[in-house]
């Protein structure tokens, strides 16, 4: 069994990097109209394969509903979203880039690009791999025991 200190080192690593990215992001794409938590959104809205709701959106971020939904209204708010009705239910709306959000993205990504190459460079592409599989696996262990009554 991997030892309680190894992974409390991950963890805390992990949440000192998500700042990190979360800080970083935020000032890579002000001037866009955006913050982290934007961009976060419609990435998962421009990635989904088809149109979703908020509650979907959600799921897929590992976030709260209620979180999703502020971000959604204040992203319709300033014209990167928009609402349309969802056929397969009446109340909660799919949740769709405008044009203005599309280029947005597509512009945020743009700048991506260069920090990505930066953080990468000196890294293999087995040891990407092996952090990426080590980190969904704690990710979906925490998703599985929240939910059946295990504090994790």
């Amino acid at each position: 069994m991997i030892g309680q200190d190894a992974v409390t080192s991950l963890v805390l690593e992990t949440f000192r990097f998500n700042g990190c990215l979360l800080a970083s992001g935020d000032t890579m794409v002000a001037d866009l109209g955006l913050t982290s938590a934007r961009w976060q959104v419609i990435g998962a809205i421009s990635l989904a394969e088809a149109p979703l709701p908020v509650a979907h959106i959600a799921r897929n971020m590992g976030l709260t509903r209620q979180s999703v939904q502020r971000l959604a209204n204040d992203l319709e708010r300033d014209g990167l979203v928009r609402f349309a009705p969802n056929p397969h239910h009446q109340r909660a709306k799919l949740v769709l880039l405008t044009r203005k959000g599309e280029a947005a993205f597509a512009a945020a990504m743009k700048r991506w690009g260069p920090l990505a190459n930066a953080l990468g460079a000196g890294l293999n592409a087995r040891d990407l791999k092996l952090a990426t599989a080590t980190i969904r696996a704690m990710r979906q262990h925490l998703g599985q025991t929240e939910g059946d009554g295990n504090d994790a």
